[in-house]
């Protein structure tokens, strides 16, 4: 999978358990690309708190978010794409993420970066955050669901991806390829 644009950086983005790393990790495979979880670049005071059940200040996100522009700036400026799993859930996070781009403009589309909101109901959420729970595989708890759904916020201007995330990830993955195609961030495979 060929950028178009040179630099493309693909955030997967959504709550917990909508599946972020897993279409992160199977789509940066399939494009033969860096694949970035946004998790790993948390400090661990971040994890901490979150595994206590405590949502995360501004003043927690606003480091992690400025870590992670600083990480996707440089692949920008080497022309590399990556796939970004990041819960990016507000619009300010985004235009963060958004600024990495050396040249972009706030407010104006164009961006190299682009989002793919992973839509999961509730219930599947809720589901999926207590058998992660169970197996010991996240730091996040079930709990801070809520604080999470009531923190998204979508944008019609921003032209995010949304995407059934209860269907199987390989489904997923081509749906977003197509679609990258069809909005020229990719070239045809």
């Amino acid at each position: 999978m060929a950028p178009i644009v040179p630099g493309a950086v693909i955030v997967i983005m959504g709550v917990s358990g909508a599946g972020k790393t897993t279409i992160g990790n199977h789509l940066a495979e399939a494009a033969n690309c860096a694949f970035l979880d946004a998790d790993d670049f948390h400090p661990d005071s971040n994890k901490e708190k979150m595994r206590k059940g405590i949502p995360l200040s501004e003043e927690d996100r606003m480091p992690w978010l400025q870590i992670l522009r600083n990480a996707l700036k440089e692949r920008i400026t080497n022309g590399e794409i990556t796939v970004l799993a990041c819960s990016a859930l507000q619009k300010n996070y985004r235009e963060i993420l958004r600024s990495s781009d050396p040249n972009h403009i706030p407010g104006r589309q164009g961006s190299p970066v682009k989002f793919v909101l992973l839509n999961v109901p509730v219930e599947v959420l809720a589901d999926r955050l207590n058998k992660r729970l169970t197996n010991g595989e996240h730091f996040m708890p079930p709990s801070l669901l809520q604080s999470q759904l009531e923190l998204l916020e979508i944008d019609a201007s921003e032209e995010i991806l949304q995407v059934d995330a209860t269907q199987n990830p390989t489904i997923i993955v081509e749906t977003i390829r197509h679609s990258l195609v069809q909005r020229k961030i990719i070239e045809s495979y």
